[in-house]
């Protein structure tokens, strides 16, 4: 069977073609000529058109073509899922739907300026695509961090942020986030680095974590705890300001002062003084 679409392709013209060979129609003809000779090359050849304005297989409602083979086809594979909100991301310019999309976009405009004969772009992207659904199907859950610190930030985030936030509560996330902050305080964590790791847009990570974290931002809060801890060694013990700074994740004695005195209003030592002196 013959499938036509407009020259040029980058993302839903090159995954609706693999998902067309793989899942629909493994000896299928793929055919990339001019948009305006689309619909007219379509009925000489007695082609399918797809991904054009006016025909079945296109864009409809927020979703875009590929959504619509699987919808057509009635694919029913959870690794599709996946990938057709990457490629629903990628293609709508709509990022915040998949961490992935802009990964795709990125490797797809690449392509698309370095290869100008559509066929061997295709050729390329079907190679890209079977990747991808072996990621999506068996590797989707794994991560690649090294920091057993950010590994328990993300199992947290994992479990819990994609469930919907009841109206006047909590999700179950904030809990155990608030009780690994305090455990992993003298860590070196970041918001950045728990993002990698999931399935959202570090924005979306950073908004949401303020409304629950009395309005602070990640890296706030963190400073936030740490200076706690801090005043904890500074009135328990007589250790020393550079091993507080040590114990409490900061990176020398001089940062732990900046941001002691930037959140109490006087230095370590003075307050330490004002304290025995009680």
């Amino acid at each position: 069977m013959k499938w036509i679409t407009r020259e040029r392709p980058k993302i839903d013209r090159i995954a609706c073609p693999w998902l067309i060979r793989r899942f629909i129609d493994s000896d299928a003809e793929i055919l990339y000529v001019p948009s305006e000779e689309v619909l007219r090359t379509a009925k000489k050849l007695k082609a399918t058109p797809f991904d054009i304005a006016g025909v079945e297989y296109t864009h409809y409602d927020d979703k875009c073509t590929f959504d619509f083979f699987l919808k057509r086809h009635k694919l029913k594979d959870p690794a599709l899922d996946v990938i057709a909100a990457i490629v629903r991301g990628a293609d709508t310019d709509r990022h915040d739907i998949a961490a992935q999309a802009s990964g795709l976009w990125a490797v797809s405009a690449g392509l698309a300026h370095n290869f100008t004969n559509d066929y061997e772009l295709l050729d390329i992207g079907m190679r890209i695509y079977d990747a991808l659904y072996s990621w999506a199907k068996h590797h989707y859950r794994e991560k690649h961090i090294q920091q057993p610190g950010e590994q328990l930030l993300i199992d947290v985030y994992d479990r819990f942020l994609k469930q919907k936030k009841k109206t006047g509560k909590q999700p179950p996330w904030v809990k155990e986030l608030r009780e690994l902050i305090q455990d992993q305080v003298d860590a070196s964590i970041t918001l950045k680095e728990v993002s990698k790791g999931l399935d959202i847009n570090p924005a979306y990570l950073s908004r949401e974590f303020s409304k629950y974290f009395d309005n602070l931002s990640f890296g706030e809060y963190i400073r936030m705890q740490r200076i706690e801890k801090a005043i904890g060694y500074l009135v328990q013990t007589a250790f020393p300001l550079t091993k507080i700074a040590y114990l409490t994740g900061f990176s020398d004695q001089s940062h732990f002062t900046r941001v002691f005195k930037k959140i109490t209003g006087q230095n370590p030592s003075a307050y330490r003084k004002k304290v025995v002196k009680k």
